[in-house]
């Protein structure tokens, strides 16, 4: 009897090990080139194998994030101003299947990048501004709250001409977001206040707008925090560069500045930290397209580099699997999601050979 409950037990166990190897992945695109907008798929986070679930029709959806329950997906539709819009999507983690829910206008053009706490939707608009929009409790959208402009300063004539806004993430904690804005080189900084459902520019002792300043013809795009809060990385479209920042009550305090892009495109685009926290890692376009690997020292956040894998075209995004085994990286223009595998002494990604087939793949998101 004993051991008919140790069997049994034993392949409980197994089953259950499968069951979270095999994730659900959602996939935003651009649609100039034949897609229907936004893709799912199943994902083996063991073995790298993926299958097609569903799709759902979406212009230009070139960012989405997942609710923090796996049940709704929040996407922007990247275009000009009077069409630019965010989608409220029902998500089924266990078929793959997604239904919109609504719509409504962003407030601002060419959205692209959002963010959610469960209490509002935040939109980053490349046309320049902050898009704050509220949530109602059945996961729906329920319209703009507020906007928050950019500016200039930077020296890019060309690129730094007019604002735009490139991301917005809520720290760790919830209590604070960070907004690039990429063509005054420097990152905005808010409260969250109202119980998480409004945003408040912070201010310091003297009354003073907190603003985390970088050098001229930075050109900050990508943010991205360690679990615990206590250190920021930002990548430099322009500069090609991550800076770390150590973090105390909000504050951001830049500690080292690594660069990250050995060609020089000036197209640095995403960024993102293994799970484990021990490597970051950067992509880069325009020139030498490929992934920056920097080991990342524990104590102090600080960067040392490992590596440079070269990826295929256009790699604008990727994610890593929340078991850091694979990494998959949007190829925008090679039509393709690349699968690499990630080598957890080194850290360095290698491409498997596999690949998922899709037109202008633009964004990568897990549902565990």
């Amino acid at each position: 009897m004993k051991k008919n409950i140790i069997a049994v037990m034993f392949i409980a166990s197994i089953l259950s090990s499968c069951g979270n190897n095999d994730l659900r992945l959602v996939v935003g695109t651009y649609t100039d080139g034949g897609s229907e907008g936004l893709y799912s798929f199943s994902f083996n986070q063991q073995t790298g194998e993926s299958a097609a679930l569903d799709s759902c029709k979406a212009a230009n959806p070139s960012y989405l994030t997942i609710s923090r329950d796996g049940r709704h997906i929040y996407a922007v539709s990247e275009l000009g101003s009077g069409n630019a819009a965010v989608h409220a999507i029902s998500f089924d983690r266990q078929g793959g299947s997604m239904t919109e829910i609504n719509t409504v206008l962003a407030g601002g053009p060419d959205p692209c990048y959002i963010s959610t706490n469960g209490k509002i939707v935040v939109t980053a608009n490349y046309g320049g501004s902050l898009s704050v929009i509220r949530l109602a409790k059945d996961g729906s959208l329920k319209g703009l709250k507020s906007l928050f402009n950019g500016s200039t300063g930077g020296p890019d004539t060309l690129r730094q001409s007019v604002p735009h806004i490139h991301c917005a993430v809520f720290s760790p904690d919830g209590k604070h977001l960070y907004a690039s804005d990429f063509s005054a080189d420097r990152l905005l900084c808010f409260d969250v206040v109202k119980r998480g459902k409004e945003l408040k520019p912070s201010t310091a002792p003297d009354g003073q707008q907190l603003i985390a300043k970088v050098s001229p013809d930075y050109g900050p795009r990508h943010i991205v925090f360690d679990r615990k809060g206590r250190h920021a990385y930002l990548i430099g479209e322009l500069s090609g560069t991550v800076t770390v920042f150590d973090i105390d009550n909000g504050v951001l305090t830049p500690k080292q500045t690594v660069d990250a892009d050995p060609y020089d495109g000036r197209g640095s685009a995403d960024i993102h930290l293994g799970p484990d926290g021990k490597f970051l890692y950067v992509s880069n376009r325009l020139k030498g397209d490929g992934i920056s690997v920097f080991k990342v020292d524990k104590a102090s956040g600080r960067l040392s580099g490992a590596g440079y894998c070269e990826t295929g075209r256009h790699p604008r995004h990727f994610n890593i699997t929340p078991n850091g085994r694979f990494l998959l990286c949007a190829c925008r223009d090679e039509n393709e999601i690349q699968i690499y595998s990630i080598d957890k002494k080194s850290g360095m990604p290698a491409y498997t050979g596999k690949s998922i087939p899709l037109s202008k793949p633009v964004c990568v998101q897990f549902v565990q």
